[in-house]
This record gives structure tokens, sequence and C-alpha cells, in this order.
């Protein structure tokens, strides 16, 4: 089997970040696993539902990701819902640290994914808040354009 084609496939959206956030601006980043982790990842058994990012000290760290139990881990096996560090270089950081610190920017996960090279990434975004009615315009635009679709078929 060809490691390329079977790496391109994973990927894990966060669906909820654009419809509860507006993204501001994206960065990838690496996040340290372990061995049963990344088997894991690559069965597609992750979940980024629920999860944000946040500094302790002046690393980033992403919380709430749930990644489960690899099927064949013994006791060897990790904890699903750890904090793991994610791997920026010091300008990013230090830059993403001065961001979060002013009022209403949080930093969410969007996407997990596999590269070329078979490591794990992380795409996360600064992030605003919406508010009720800009979500409810959000739903008005998806609406409208899956209309379109359905008329564009016919």
């Amino acid at each position: 089997m060809d490691k390329k084609s079977t790496n391109s496939n994973i990927k894990i959206k966060n669906k909820r970040a654009t419809f509860e956030y507006f993204l501001v601006e994206t960065l990838t980043a690496g996040i340290v696993l372990t061995g049963t982790e990344i088997k894991s990842i690559r069965g597609g058994k992750a979940s980024l539902a629920d999860s944000y990012c946040s500094f302790k000290g002046n690393e980033l760290f992403v919380i709430g990701m749930h990644i489960a139990e690899y099927a064949q881990g013994t006791y060897n096996n990790h904890d699903p819902k750890r904090d793991r560090k994610l791997l920026l270089n010091a300008r990013e950081l230090r830059k993403l640290k001065n961001k979060v610190q002013e009022k209403g920017f949080t930093i969410v996960p969007i996407v997990l994914f596999i590269n070329e090279n078979g490591l794990a990434k992380l795409d996360i975004a600064l992030a605003r808040g919406k508010h009720f009615y800009d979500k409810r315009e959000t739903l008005k635009t998806k609406d409208s354009k899956r209309e379109l679709e359905r008329m564009e078929r016919y």
C-alpha cells in the first residue's frame, strides 16, 4: 500500500468552530503525541468537538481534544482527553499570546490532519466569538447556498 494515499485522507474537522467563531488568522502546528495516539488518529478515531487551545507558561496546549484509545494498545495505552502540547516557533507563540490577552480573542483547533510525511498536524485559528445574531446570519447564508445548489441540479 502506498504511504501517501493512506495518510492524505485523514482530515478531522471541527465543524462548530466556524459556526461559533469568526476566524481571524490560521496557523498550522505540530502536536506532541504518543505511539498509540498517532495510530488512533490514522484510524480516524479523534474528535475536536469542545476543544480549545490555552497557554501554560510560554507553551501552547490543546485541551479537550479526544483521541480514542488504540484497540491493540495494552497497558501502554494513552489517556483519551489529556492535554497535548502544540509545536510552534517562538515568534508565532509570542504573537498568539499577545492577541489572546486582548478581549474577545481565543484560539480554536480547526482541522486535524496527517501531512505527506506522515506527521499529525493541527490547523489552529485565532478567533473572535460570534453573537447570536451573527449565528443566525450564518445559518441564513448556509440555507440560501443549499437552496441554490438544489436549483442548479434540476
